[in-house]
């Protein structure tokens, strides 16, 4: 990794094909660029507090930029593409009209866009200890990684809990470094102004749809309802809606484009998550590189679930309410696959996650977008809905 000046010089070169007309499908090569950028700088900005200090960054730095589908930067750059488009004019001379400099715009909007990221690190190395995860992506969790550092070199103490307090403070650090990447961007007050209110609901809401997850798990609710409120806030909010109009507002779109835009996110959003959750059941381990029906093994209240519980006869929902949570072996999880596929729950959210992607994209082709923008984003939309990770 290059390391050019400290983490707040505002002086880093974006890559070369980086600009304000950039395609969606450029966005995570450029982040993982900025990303490392950042970093690096950090590293060596902070070099000297103290070697543990330092191996904290490294963990965290291995862990951002080892992996992920940079989904939420993604929407955020669609959201600036949609707000310079809608001035009517080139994005050069959108940016040349408020004497902003049309590379060093493309440049911070960057910046912007890839503090999502460290607000994603925050809430995957929180969720990962709420979940007692031992792997993500297929390496340990970054608690077990410390619990690992610890037991290795025969520290006092439990080697648990150190790994547990290090990822707290771990994701704490990377809460934080989103706001200076996003305040340290380069962009100017009167943009960085335009966001704020979208950038401090979306980290609101995030962390009070995780609230709300570990208190419906804990409640052992059967209401779908609840199920439903945590995908808004935890996932369709935070993943697709609030992205998308960060984006828009950083680069000064209308509040009329901007709900436009929110309401194309939260069906996206929702759809994605719905996905997410056929996956915990059905998905391929090889390929999402989680356990086997992991949301039966974890007894995740998901809608899926919810829904299966509901809609099945009074022995399936026993039985899988029975299973969910106490799964040794595949053959359990086959069991519970079966239950939930023949209550109709599986095939219900295929309709849903349907109708909500299918929704969106109308509404996309409806937004006055560029054409190019807007088969950008229709295909984007189907790729997360209809993936198989």
């Amino acid at each position: 990794m290059d390391t050019q000046g400290n983490a707040s010089s505002f002086s880093f070169s974006a890559p070369q094909d980086w600009a304000l007309h950039a395609p969606l499908s450029a966005v995570p090569a450029a982040v993982n660029h900025r990303l490392n950028q950042y970093l690096s700088a950090s590293l060596q900005e902070f070099w000297g507090i103290n070697p543990l200090f330092t191996q904290a960054i490294e963990v965290m730095g291995d862990f951002i930029v080892g992996g992920g589908k940079r989904v939420r930067p993604t929407f955020a750059w669609a959201g600036i593409r949609a707000g310079l488009e809608s001035s009517g004019t080139s994005t050069a001379k959108a940016s040349s009209r408020s004497q902003e400099e049309p590379t060093e715009l493309a440049n911070g909007f960057l910046s912007a866009i890839s503090a999502f990221e460290f607000i994603q690190a925050c809430a995957l190395i929180h969720d990962d200890i709420v979940d007692q995860s031992d792997t993500r992506r297929g390496h340990p969790t970054v608690h077990r990684e410390f619990e690992r550092h610890h037991r290795d070199r025969k520290w006092l103490g439990s080697s648990e809990h150190y790994g547990i307090s290090q990822a707290i403070l771990i994701g704490d650090l990377a809460l934080a470094w989103a706001d200076d990447l996003l305040l340290d961007s380069g962009l100017s007050t009167q943009r960085l102004h335009q966001c704020r209110h979208a950038w401090r609901a979306m980290r609101t809401e995030v962390i009070g749809g995780q609230i709300l997850d570990i208190a419906v798990e804990a409640s052992g609710t059967e209401n779908v309802d609840h199920a439903w409120d945590v995908i808004k806030y935890k996932t369709a909010s935070y993943t697709v809606a609030r992205p998308l109009h960060v984006g828009a507002a950083l680069a000064g779109a209308s509040e009329e484009l901007i709900e436009f835009l929110r309401t194309i996110g939260e069906d996206i959003g929702v759809a994605f998550q719905l996905r997410d959750d056929q996956l915990g059941v059905f998905g391929d381990p090889a390929v999402t590189g989680k356990p086997s029906g992991d949301d039966l093994r974890t007894g995740k209240r998901t809608v899926l679930i919810d829904s299966a519980l509901e809609m099945g006869t009074e022995a399936q929902a026993t039985q899988l309410r029975e299973g969910l949570g106490n799964v040794t072996d595949e053959a359990d999880v086959d069991e519970l696959r079966s239950i939930i596929r023949d209550s109709g729950a599986a095939a219900h959210i295929e309709t849903l996650i349907t109708q909500k992607s299918e929704r969106a994209i109308a509404h996309i082709h409806e937004a006055g977008l560029s054409k190019e923008l807007t088969e950008e984003l229709e295909n984007y939309a189907r790729r997360l809905t209809e993936r198989s990770r």
